[in-house]
C-alpha cells in the first residue's frame, strides 16, 4: 500500500512535468532553475521539482541542480507520513546527492547534501543499516569540514552524529558491536562542542540552539537546556524542518525538572 501511494504520487508528478514543460516552451535550464528556486523559497517542494526535474533533463551534470533536487526530495520526505514513502523519497535524495558527489567530490555542498540525506534516513532504518549509514555520514561530514570549516550545517550534522552514538547505551553498544563491528567513540560533550561551533558560525538558525539544549538535557543540565531550547523556540521559522525541531524542543522542555 505504501509503495502504491508513493508510485501514485510520483506518477502524478512526472505526468505533469511534460505538460508543464510543453506549456513553457523552450525555456533554458537556467530559467527553469530560477522558477524552481521561487517555490523552494516558499518551501513548496513538489512545485519546485516541476521545474528542477525538467532542468535536470537539459543539464544532467549540473551539480548545483542535483544538490537542489536532493534537498527537495528530503523536504517531500519530511511531509510524508508513511515509512515506506519516506524511505523511497529519502533514497531518491541520497541518489541525487551521490550523483553530485561523483561529479564534484571536493565540493562541500555535494558532501553536505549526502550527509544530510543519509541522516534523514537514520530514524526509519534498521539497526544494521543505521550503523552503515552512520559511518557514511561521518565520512561525508568530515570532508565538508575539511573543505569548509565555516559551514555551520556541517557542524550541526556532526553534533547530531555524536549525540546519536552517545545515545547508544553500553549494553546495546556491546550487542551492536558483536553483530556489526566496533562503533566509534562518541560523547554528549562532543555533540555539545559541535552545536556551540554551529551557533558561533551562524546564530540565526533555531535548530542549533534547540539541539544544543536537547544535548544539555541528556547530560542532566536542565537549566542550560531550558535556556537554549527557549531561545530556539522564540526564533522565527525559516527552514523546512523548523516546526518539527520546535516540537522536539517542546517535548524536551516538558521532561525537564
Amino acid at each position: 500500500m505504501q509503495c502504491a501511494l508513493f508510485n501514485a504520487f510520483f506518477l502524478t508528478l512526472t505526468l505533469t512535468l511534460p505538460l508543464a514543460s510543453t506549456a513553457r516552451g523552450a525555456e533554458t535550464c537556467e530559467e527553469l532553475i530560477q522558477k524552481g528556486d521561487v517555490f523552494y523559497a516558499k518551501l513548496q517542494a513538489a512545485e519546485a521539482l516541476k521545474f528542477y526535474l525538467p532542468a535536470e533533463r537539459l543539464d544532467p551534470n549540473n551539480v548545483g541542480l542535483l544538490v537542489s533536487i536532493s534537498r527537495e526530495y528530503r523536504h517531500l520526505m519530511s511531509d510524508a507520513t508513511k515509512a515506506g514513502e519516506k524511505l523511497q523519497l529519502g533514497q531518491t535524495a541520497v541518489n541525487y546527492a551521490l550523483r553530485a558527489v561523483v561529479l564534484e567530490p571536493n565540493n562541500p555542498q555535494t558532501q553536505l547534501a549526502l550527509a544530510i540525506s543519509y541522516g534523514k534516513m537514520l530514524p526509519i532504518e534498521g539497526t544494521k543499516q543505521q550503523i552503515a549509514s552512520s559511518r557514511l555520514i561521518k565520512i561525508a561530514v568530515d570532508k565538508v569540514i575539511a573543505l569548509d570549516p565555516t559551514n555551520d550545517l556541517a557542524w550541526h550534522v556532526l553534533g547530531r552524529w555524536y549525540r546519536g552514538l552517545a545515545d547508544v547505551g553500553a549494553v546495546k553498544r556491546v550487542f551492536a558491536e558483536l553483530a556489526y563491528g566496533k562503533l566509534p567513540p562518541a560523547t554528549y560533550e562532543d555533540a555539545e562542542r559541535c552545536f556551540e561551533r554551529a551557533i558561533a558560525l551562524n546564530p540565526n538558525r533555531l535548530m542549533h540552539y534547540i539541539e544544543l539544549g536537547r544535548t544539555c538535557a541528556k547530560m542532566g543540565r536542565d537549566a542550560v537546556a531550558r535556556k537554549f531550547i527557549t531561545i530556539g523556540l522564540e526564533m522565527p521559522e525559516t527552514e523546512k524542518d523548523d516546526p518539527e525541531t520546535k516540537d522536539f524542543g517542546r517535548q524536551t522542555l516538558k521532561k525537564l525538572r
